[in-house]
Parts: structure tokens; sequence; C-alpha cells
């Protein structure tokens, strides 16, 4: 019984170095494979050390322990990646044993790891002050651990929290300068009142995902969002809940954004695809790169005057402001010519002997199209027959042309109204009749 529980509690635990000796077992690496071996200590429960590769791969290992410290810090003594995430790591005093132990720590992901209602005290969160990448996704972590690990790291650029059930944004004391991404997509969030307080807590912010929140506009004053997000120049709202071109026409007061991303949003859902695209570029002219594609100059100019077109029999008081600076740069511009992409079609008697019927012609089918169809239009039987196109108007100079050519289109006949198709059998010649006999 005794045995039976050992065994149980020793598979219920399970440390990072445990996984570690077990992947990077020396065995498992007969040519190096990029891994070094190094003679374990004496007294060591590990068989041997390793310097191991400089990015390390250990999720869904079920680990939850860090196990010694001291043979963290000999393993890890070069590692600068580190993914850690689907284990069961629920206490930060035994994340922090890890970390706290790999000195050149540069990438740390933890996601999904069961961190919901876990505090992380700032005592310990000193730990993290090399790490730059953050991967915090689906851990349920509160906000006021993130503001803990941001205070505490530096160095961070780039903060991962997406999946974390958020729908509000906790405000921080302390602002983390040093960040640069921003990536929080598939949570709750849907007031931009919430939005607008990473402006506040990571005032470098470049890049902010927001992809799959519901959030519903962008708020705010031309001057409160040139302060709030001053270096700002890539913006994700694609799936957002964006219903109103006042809110295309504010992400303009961002002063450095040069990329928007806002597939998906109720506003555009009536639109063609080349209609989104021609209304959202002319709306953003400081915009280069929409929805993931580069914007040419050619591409810009398209979309503008095709917004000019767009908006320019609409009712005085409906016209955006960005429609008279566009007629202020084009002027006033005439609708496009419609062109008609229908088949062409012109009528003509065909004439076989005595019998003459009427008939609405295609000029983009072929002449064995033509055949074809006049065989069924007069019954006639399957054995060849010749057509003649007459135009009435020159037949007096020229006469009958054979149509000939299977494949030729017929509009290259130059075929009109009142012209005349004739149909005759196609009768053998004398020496092919010979050589029957």
């Amino acid at each position: 019984m005794d045995t039976m529980e050992t065994s149980s509690d020793e598979e219920e635990s399970r440390t990072f170095v445990q996984v570690l000796s077990e992947k990077y077992n020396p065995e498992n690496f007969p040519y190096g494979q990029g891994v070094m071996v190094m003679p374990s200590l004496p007294g060591s429960p590990v068989k041997d050390r390793l310097f191991l590769p400089c990015s390390l791969v250990l999720s869904g290992s079920g680990i939850n322990k860090a196990g010694d410290r001291s043979d963290i810090a000999a393993f890890c003594v070069h590692v600068a990646e580190l993914d850690l995430s689907q284990n069961q790591l629920k206490d930060w005093e035994e994340i922090c044993a890890i970390v706290s132990n790999i000195p050149h720590l540069d990438f740390l992901n933890l996601s999904m790891n069961p961190l919901m209602g876990v505090q992380l005290e700032p005592c310990m969160a000193e730990v993290f002050s090399r790490v730059r990448q953050l991967v915090l996704i689906n851990t349920h972590i509160s906000w006021d651990t993130v503001h803990t690990l941001t205070k505490h790291t530096p160095e961070l650029e780039e903060l991962f929290l997406c999946l974390n059930g958020f729908n509000t944004v906790s405000e921080s004391q302390t602002s983390c300068p040093s960040l640069r991404l921003l990536q929080i997509t598939d949570n709750q969030l849907q007031e931009w009142k919430e939005v607008r307080k990473f402006g506040q807590i990571y005032p470098s912010l470049n890049t902010l995902v927001l992809a799959n929140n519901s959030v519903d506009c962008v708020g705010d004053s031309p001057e409160t969002l040139q302060r709030l997000f001053p270096n700002l120049r890539s913006i994700n709202l694609n799936n957002s809940g964006l219903s109103k071109w006042t809110d295309i026409e504010r992400l303009n007061f961002f002063p450095k954004l040069k990329e928007v991303k806002v597939k998906g949003i109720p506003l555009l859902k009536t639109y063609t695809d080349q209609e989104r695209c021609s209304l959202l570029l002319a709306q953003l002219p400081s915009v280069v790169l929409l929805n993931g594609s580069m914007v040419s100059h050619g591409d810009r100019e398209d979309a503008e005057r095709f917004f000019i077109r767009h908006y320019q029999d609409c009712p005085k008081q409906e016209l955006p402001e960005r429609y008279h600076v566009l007629v202020s740069k084009y002027g006033r511009l005439a609708p496009l010519a419609e062109v008609d992409l229908s088949p062409r079609s012109t009528m003509v008697d065909v004439r076989w002997g005595e019998k003459v019927e009427a008939m609405s012609l295609h000029l983009e089918q072929t002449v064995a199209e033509l055949r074809k169809h006049i065989r069924a239009l007069l019954q006639l039987p399957h054995h060849g027959i010749r057509l003649f196109y007459i135009n009435r108007e020159m037949c007096s100079v020229f006469g009958p042309e054979e149509l000939k050519c299977g494949t030729r289109a017929l509009h290259s006949y130059r075929i009109q109204d009142g012209d005349e198709i004739l149909v005759v059998p196609k009768v053998k010649s004398r020496s092919s009749s010979s050589e029957g006999l």
C-alpha cells in the first residue's frame, strides 16, 4: 500500500530538472546535435550535466515543480529562451526558482499554466528583470500580477496576454516605458475607456493587437489620442465591434500610425471587398499597410477617386470631412462610364432554301457553335452543311463569305443587324465519289 502511494506521489510531482534530464539525456544525442555533455558532479542525482541549446522547449511535460536549484543552474547556463507552456505550474515560487537560475533568460512562455488566483509577491518578481519577451496566454493571470511583473522587468519589450478573459483593464501606479508590443487578442474588452488605459501604462507602445475583442468605438479627442499613444505605429482591430466611419477617421489622430487591420468589423459588412479597401484607404492617408497589404501610390489615388464618386451625390450634411479634402485635391469627378459587359448580339436572317428564320446571333460564339445552333433551329440532318455570311450592304461588291474556321468568333466578321446567313448542304466532290466506286 505504501509503495503504491509513493508511486502515485512521484507521478503527481514532475520537476523541471527531471524533464530536462529525460529529454536531453546524452544517450538521446549520440551525434551531439548542438547539445554539449559535461560530467556530473559527485553525489548529483543526474547522471550527466548538459549545456543545453539556447532555446529550450519543454511544453506539455506535466511540470509542476522546479527541482534542485543547483542542477537548474548547471543545466541552463547558456539558455536564453524557455517555453514552459501547457504544464501544471501554479506556484510562482516554483516558477521563480526556475527563472532565477537561468542567468541569461530573454524569452519566457508560461502560456496555459493554471495561474488563476495565484498572486506573485513583489519581492520574488525581481528574478524576471532580464526578460524581454513574456508570453502569458490563457493563464487567467490577474492584472495585479501582470503589473507586478512589468514593474520588475525594466527591459520588457513584448507582452502577450491573449485568452485571459479580461473585460476591464486595471490601472497601474507604475508605467512600463520599455514595452513596444502588446498582444491582447481574444479577450472580452468592449469599451474604449478600458483600451485607453494601455496608453497610460505602456507609453512607448509601438504595436497594439486587439483582434477578437468587441471594442465598440475609438473614443477620445484628437489631443487625447496623440498624448496617450504618441508612438503607436500599428493597431489590429480585426473582428472588433466598430460600426461607424467616425471611428475609422479617429485612427488618423494617432500621430505615427502606419499599419491598420480592421477585417470583420460590422461597419464593413455591407460592402464588397473592393469597396471596403477603397473607402478605408481613402480615409487613412498616412497608412502604408492596410489589412496586411502594402499600399502603392496608384492604390491610394484610385481609392481617393472612388471615395469622391461614392459620396458626391449624398446630401451636403452627410458628407464626411475627408470628402471635402479630396475634392480640393482632385476636384469633382464625372461618374465612371457604365460599360456593358453582356455578350453582344445582332438580328440576322438564316436562309435554308426557301425557308427563312430570324435569329438573334450572339457574336461572342464561334462558327462551330453557330453551325450546331442552326442545325437545331432548322432541324437539319447531321450530315455536313456550309454557312455563308452575306453583308446586305456590300454583297453586290464582295458576294457571300463562307464561314469556314470553326474556332473563329463571329464578331470578327463584323456582322450587323439585317445581314444574312445562308445555309447550303455540303456536296461531295466527283473525285471523292469516284474514289468510293
